[in-house]
C-alpha cells in the first residue's frame, strides 16, 4: 500500500484492508450479519462438505445458502461461528 500505510487481512473476510482503515472495516465486518439458510434433510448423496472433507449423503441434515452452496448444517454453523460468507463465495 501507498504512503506507508501497511495493509493487513482481515480475520473475518480475509479481505486485505488498509491500517488507517482497519478499525471501521472490522467494526463493518463484525456487524454484517451472517448469511441465513434454509435447513433440510439431503434427499440423495450430494458429494463432499468443503468445510470437513466428508461426503454429504443421503439423510444428512444440511445447510442450503443464498448461493445454493450445500453443507452438513453442523460444519456451517461451526464455520459461522468465525465468518460471516460462504466458504466457496466469500466476497458474496
Amino acid at each position: 500500500m501507498e504512503g506507508g500505510r501497511l495493509g493487513f487481512k482481515c480475520p473475518v473476510c480475509s479481505k486485505s484492508v488498509a491500517s488507517n482503515e482497519m478499525e471501521v472495516h472490522f467494526i463493518m465486518c463484525l456487524s454484517k450479519p451472517r448469511l441465513s439458510y434454509n435447513d433440510d434433510v439431503l434427499a440423495r448423496d450430494a458429494g463432499e462438505c468443503v468445510i470437513c472433507l466428508e461426503d454429504l449423503q443421503q439423510g444428512d441434515t444440511i445447510a442450503r445458502l443464498p448461493c445454493l452452496c450445500i453443507y452438513h448444517k453442523s460444519c456451517i454453523d461451526s464455520w459461522f461461528e468465525i465468518n460471516r460468507s460462504c466458504p466457496e463465495h466469500p466476497s458474496d
